[in-house]
């Protein structure tokens, strides 16, 4: 026998093979209309064990995996069928699409913005980005942005949330487990770091160089080549450029950007010192309230998920199911609760999609708990 033998063989299994799922999801769809008659829950997690002990002793203990992992995942199309049959409008739905309704379809010019820092901060940059003519305040950390929009002291706030070569923001992410918000915007700004003194200092003048966390790790191989300079990190790039100008020394610098070159009549001792050139954090714009803006495709979700194996690989498994991509996962342990974690997803799907109201739909079902975050729009 040659290849093509082989393959007419496995043409007409899988003819058989959808012939059978096929009249195994129509199965399924009446017992979906079975259970709601009778008021039945979708998943009976009993059941589902006891089909993939019995399929994984027939399959023998070589494909015992293998079949284990098909039918988990037979198990999680049958249970998006059944409730995309049995679909009904939740509350969060419900004020997801009252939110699309309400949002003014241009988005704001001329908010009041919290963000961190002093006047020069990426953040700033970011902020200028994406509103035309906003109106700031400055906040020292970045519990102060969450405060600052949960009291209504500003429209919007702008924060760090992962840059493309340090990671994750996680103080950020923390955050956002204990406050309440909602995502409208998020934005890219290329990151450009510079070794800024006082004018008439010199590279080799320099003892101090003060910069924020996530700055000092973008930078970390120039600042392998100068082991005998202190390091220091501070809450803001920006505020690290206006210590060094209010000093007034020569044997200090800082890791910031030209607008703080500029800003604070510094000098360059050396340009784009991070160490990737496509170098990119990624911020968010977040309000009190729910505000969907016309064209959202990005979605943001938390969940905790049961301490179980499988937890994850069934959620992951639905998503794959109704055709949602995870562009973005990360996992942050919940304070005060042991072995408990927070999963962050971000989701590419419109929101207009069927997949996007089907998942919102079934969301009390993947997980223990859930927060939504809201849908927006990703600025370049």
């Amino acid at each position: 026998m040659n290849i093509n033998d082989y393959r007419n063989q496995i043409d007409s299994i899988d003819e058989k093979l959808v012939s059978l799922f096929t009249q195994r999801m129509e199965l399924s769809a009446k017992i979906a209309d079975y259970k709601k008659e009778n008021n039945l829950p979708i998943y009976v997690p009993a059941r589902e064990r006891e089909i993939l002990q019995d399929v994984a002793q027939k399959a023998g203990p070589e494909m015992a995996n293998y079949t284990r992992v098909l039918y988990s995942l037979l198990f999680e199309l049958s249970r998006s069928y059944q409730s995309k049959r049995n679909c009904q409008i939740t509350p969060l739905y419900q004020n997801i699409t009252n939110s699309i309704e309400n949002t003014p379809k241009l988005f704001p010019q001329a908010p009041m913005v919290a963000c961190q820092g002093v006047e020069g901060a990426y953040a700033q940059i970011a902020c200028e980005r994406i509103f035309k003519n906003p109106f700031i305040m400055y906040f020292k950390n970045f519990d102060g942005i969450f405060n600052a929009i949960e009291q209504g002291l500003c429209q919007y706030g702008i924060l760090p949330i992962e840059n493309s070569t340090a990671g994750s923001v996680k103080k950020v992410y923390d955050l956002m487990i204990r406050h309440n918000f909602s995502i409208v915007r998020t934005f890219r700004l290329k990151i450009d770091h510079n070794l800024l003194a006082n004018p008439g200092a010199q590279l080799s003048d320099i003892k101090k160089i003060y910069s924020h966390e996530q700055a000092i790790n973008q930078c970390n191989d120039f600042l392998k080549n100068h082991p005998d300079v202190q390091v220091i990190p501070v809450e803001n790039t920006a505020v690290a450029a206006h210590m060094v100008a209010k000093s007034g020394s020569v044997d200090v610098a800082a890791i910031s950007s030209h607008a703080c070159e500029e800003l604070y009549g510094l000098i360059s001792l050396a340009d784009s010192i991070q160490d990737k050139g496509n170098n990119r954090t990624r911020f968010i714009c977040i309000s009190k309230n729910l505000e969907i803006y016309p064209g959202s495709d990005k979605t943001s979700i938390m969940m905790v998920l049961s301490h179980k194996p499988g937890a994850l690989y069934k959620v992951l498994a639905r998503m794959y199911t109704l055709g949602i991509n995870v562009i973005k996962l990360e996992s942050r342990p919940i304070p005060d609760r042991d072995f408990e974690f927070m999963f962050y997803f971000d989701l590419e799907t419109s929101i207009y999609s069927e997949e996007f109201v089907q998942l919102m739909c079934e969301l009390d079902d993947l997980c223990e708990e859930f927060k939504y975050l809201g849908s927006y729009t990703e600025v370049v």
